[in-house]
Formats: structure tokens, C-alpha cells, sequence
């Protein structure tokens, strides 16, 4: 139901803060997160009479359902990043901090930041996100990286490229063979859109790109195994999309490995349990260099702090649940939106996806809840417009769902559709351009612009003679060296 606030009490207001250096005349919104939703959050703040100050660790706000192209080398990072105090130079009541948010006191109506003066607020919009979710795993991480931000598409790219490299020095000596399929064999884990979308650029890129610049290895030869736990791909999208996503992935080479977990990742081996499977007997190692992790999601910890002070159940995503309005029990003057935010979807029976139009749709509808509150006028209940699902597999190869799945579109006009969505949402006129100019480039002569390997480069994973004296007493199982 929705509700009324009355304007902050004068009594509240606390000393000076570091957003602004005096007392302010104006109610405070503090927005956490420079992601889809915070960013909406903000810019429909335009014109109220708050002041608003927008908190993020980084200082740029990116586009996520292009990161797997910065991963695989077809764009560049700042194709897809754009400046956050930019992005908002044009709006006078915001201002930007370079911070990261460590804890919220609900009750004190203050903010917590690392390396920097505590913020206090009269309201709220808490838009921190999510990260790579293990379960319970997470010293995966460090052999299967996630992709969630720029930092990560860099390292992921890192990794994709130097297993070329590798490949091509262990590609000469006698006895080298099993050691170069192995720094050939890649293996993502996860079948949702992030793992077919990695997974159907890694032959382009070694059919295409790389085809004729390597002299001791041939990239024609690369193996790329997609594993999914579930019994399909795209769990989203309605069943016959996943299983055109699933005969496109194979017509380009990608083993697709259903009803299939992961029980194990080390620096050179993946071990794979099928799901009918009662133990070790059934379990497969595949011997793989590279490892890239797309099988789940966490919220920010933020979200288990703000449930716990507000006596609300996260999931076990450590998801907030909203009340209709985005606003969190108990607490009219905190908004939650994004991957942080539990929001139920009535007209489907289910929870509100965690993708980027509904973290936009949920920014503008909390930002105008605070808006609401200011004036004195009831806040208005979320109600979230389902614009479609799409993934792209690969060159001519996408598939789309729009009206809850009443209208499917697969093949090259779905690609299409694709290309033209995310260059309409980029944010920027130069990102768009550059994009298209990028992509065009790719298009007609198959090369891809951003091939640079940069960043630390991470340990040598041991070489196969001596994985395989490592697991020499291990129990056997099934090998797909």
C-alpha cells in the first residue's frame, strides 16, 4: 500500500556533511551505486528539490550486457564506460563521490564509507548490485573468474588470449601435444545468457580472428565446453529458445553439457559430475587452462546488513525484499533497486529478473518515490514492463522473447534486433559511435580492435605431466584429456 512521509524534522538534521560542507536547506538523497539503477535513481532526481549525492567505488558507469565483448576482445573497455560526473554534468542538484559504501545505519540515517567522512541522509536509494555467487566455493574464483565489471572483462580477456600465447610455446616439443590441448580447452560454467554468450564468441575468435597468426598450434582446434547444472539453457527465455541457443552453440563447435555441476576447479582441471550421477564413479576431469564462471549471483553484503536492521528476510541470493513502492519494511525513507532489490512481479507469479530494463525502470520509479515523499503525495507501486529477453550467440545467431514469450524470433533478425537495442541504450554519442565503427570492422573483415593483453600476468598453471603425477592417488575417474 502506498504511503506518505512527512518532511525531514529539523531536529534530525545532523551536523555538516561532506557532501556539501554546510547545513542543508534541502532534503538529502544519497544514492548508492552509479550501475543502471542508481543512475536512473539520480536523473529522475533532475528536477526535485533534493539534494542528491550519487556514491560509487568506480568512477564510470558501464554498460554490463556488453562486458562479454570487452572479455573477448572485440571492444575496448571505454567503448562501453562513460564517466559517471558526465554523465550527470548537466544536472546542478548532483553530486558526485568517488567512495565506497561499507555498512548503512538505518537507524541514524547515516552511510558508512571506506577512506572517507560518513554521509548523512534523509533519503535513501540503495542500488549496490551483485557479484559472482560460488556457493560456498569461493576459492573458485581465483581459477573461474566471474564477469561483472571492467576490471573483470580485462582479466578475462587477459586469460582468453594468453592461452593462445601459451599454446603456441607448448606447441614444438616432443610430448607437448596433451599440454597444448589442454591450454586450448576452455570452459565456462554457467548456461544463462553471460556463459552462451562467451561461449559462442570463443570459436569466432579462434576460427576467425586468430586463424592465420600462430605458426605452432592451429586456433581451427580449440575446444570450448559450456556446462550448465539445469536441463536447459536460458532458463528465461521459453524452452525452444534454449534449445535453439543449444544447436547453434554446437553447429559452431561448443560442447553443451546439461544436467552436468562442477564439483571441482583447480588452476589446470575442471571435475564434472553429471546430475544421475551417485558419486566419484561418475565424475570427468577435463583438463582446461582456462575456466570463466557464469553460473550464479550475490547481492552486495550491503543487502544482508539493511535486512537484518530491518528485520526482513533476504533470499539466498542475500537479495532485499521491497515493498511495492521499492521502499524497504519499516523504513518509507530507504529505496532498494537493482540486483539488490527482491521485488515481486504479480502478473507473472514470480520475482522481478535481475537484468538491466528492469534495474532502469526500478531507478526512475524510486527516484520518484523520493520525489513523492518530498512533496508530501503518495509513492506509487513498481510495476515492471517486460520489453523482452535476447541473447546473441554469434554472428547471424540470437534469439529474442517479447510479450512474455508470445512473440519468438531467432536467426539473423533477432542478431540484428540485437545490435540496434544495445547501441539505442548505450550511454553517449561517442560510445555509440565507436561501437558501431567497432563492430562494423569486425563485420566485414573478421578482426577484432582490442586484442592488447595488459595487467599482471597470472601464475603458469602446472603442466600436464605434473597435474597428472599430482593426482596420481586420487580416486579414478573419467578423463577427457
Amino acid at each position: 500500500m502506498s504511503t506518505t512521509l512527512r518532511a525531514p524534522d529539523p531536529a534530525r538534521t545532523p551536523e555538516p556533511t561532506a557532501q556539501t560542507g554546510a547545513a542543508p536547506s534541502r532534503p538529502r538523497v544519497v544514492v548508492l551505486g552509479g550501475g543502471f539503477a542508481g543512475l536512473a535513481a539520480a536523473r529522475a532526481l533532475s528536477r526535485a528539490a533534493v539534494d542528491v549525492t550519487l556514491v560509487d567505488r568506480t568512477n564510470h558507469h558501464v554498460f554490463q550486457p556488453l562486458l562479454y565483448q570487452v572479455a573477448t576482445a572485440n571492444l575496448a573497455p571505454s567503448d562501453i564506460a562513460t564517466p559517471i560526473r558526465h554523465v550527470l554534468r548537466g544536472q546542478r542538484n548532483a553530486t558526485v563521490l568517488l567512495a565506497e559504501a561499507t555498512d548503512v545505519d538505518l537507524a541514524a540515517r547515516r552511510v558508512t564509507l571506506a577512506d572517507a567522512p560518513p554521509l548523512s541522509y534523509d533519503y535513501l536509494v540503495v542500488a549496490t548490485g551483485s557479484r559472482h555467487a560460488y556457493f560456498g566455493r569461493d576459492d573458485w574464483e581465483a581459477d573461474a573468474p566471474g564477469l561483472k565489471t571492467l576490471d573483470d572483462a580485462v582479466e578475462i580477456r587477459r586469460r582468453l588470449l594468453e592461452a593462445f600465447e601459451r599454446a603456441e610455446l607448448a606447441g614444438t616439443p616432443p610430448g607437448a601435444t596433451a599440454e597444448t590441448r589442454a591450454r586450448l580447452t576452455f570452459v565456462i560454467i554457467g548456461g544463462g545468457p553471460t556463459g552462451v554468450e562467451l561461449a559462442g564468441m570463443i570459436p569466432e575468435i579462434a576460427h576467425g580472428t586468430l586463424r592465420h597468426e600462430f605458426r605452432r598450434i592451429d586456433p581451427n582446434r580449440v575446444r570450448v565446453l559450456l556446462v550448465e547444472a539445469g536441463p536447459r539453457l536460458l532458463a528465461a527465455l521459453p524452452t525452444a529458445l534454449g534449445e535453439r541457443a543449444r544447436r547453434d552453440l554446437e553447429s559452431l563447435g561448443v560442447e553443451v553439457r546439461l544436467d552436468t555441476r562442477v564439483v571441482d576447479v583447480t588452476p589446470h582441471a575442471v571435475t564434472l559430475r553429471p546430475a544421475t550421477s551417485n558419486g566419484h564413479d561418475d565424475d570427468e576431469r577435463v583438463d582446461a587452462c582456462t575456466v570463466f564462471w557464469a553460473a550464479g549471483n550475490r547481492a552486495s553484503p550491503l543487502g544482508i546488513s539493511i535486512a537484518r536492521q530491518a528485520s526482513v528476510e533476504p533470499d539466498r541470493a542475500g537479495r532485499v525484499p521491497a515493498e511495492p513502492d521499492l521502499s524497504v519494511r519499516g523504513h518509507p525513507e530507504v529505496f532498494v533497486v537493482g540486483d539488490l532489490a527482491l521485488v515481486d512481479w504479480p502478473a507473472r507469479g514470480n520475482v522481478v529478473p535481475a537484468v538491466a530494463p528492469a534495474a532502469m525502470q526500478a531507478g526512475r520509479a524510486a527516484g520518484a518515490n523520493v520525489a513523492h515523499r518530498v512533496r508530501g503525495t503518495p509513492t506509487r507501486p513498481f510495476r515492471y514492463v517486460d520489453k523482452g529477453e535476447l541473447a546473441t550467440i554469434g554472428k547471424h545467431r540470437a534469439v529474442a522473447s517479447f510479450f512474455g514469450g508470445k512473440l519468438r524470433v531467432a536467426g539473423w533478425a533477432a542478431w540484428w534486433f540485437w545490435l540496434a537495442l544495445h547501441l539505442a541504450y548505450l550511454v553517449g554519442f561517442r560510445n555509440r559511435l565507436s561501437v558501431l565503427l567497432q563492430w562494423s570492422y569486425a563485420y566485414f573483415f573478421g578482426q577484432r580492435g582490442s586484442r592488447l593483453i595488459l595487467g599482471e600476468r597470472h601464475a603458469l598453471a602446472p603442466s600436464l605431466a605434473d597435474t597428472r603425477r599430482a593426482h596420481a592417488d586420487a580416486p579414478p575417474m573419467k578423463s577427457a584429456a
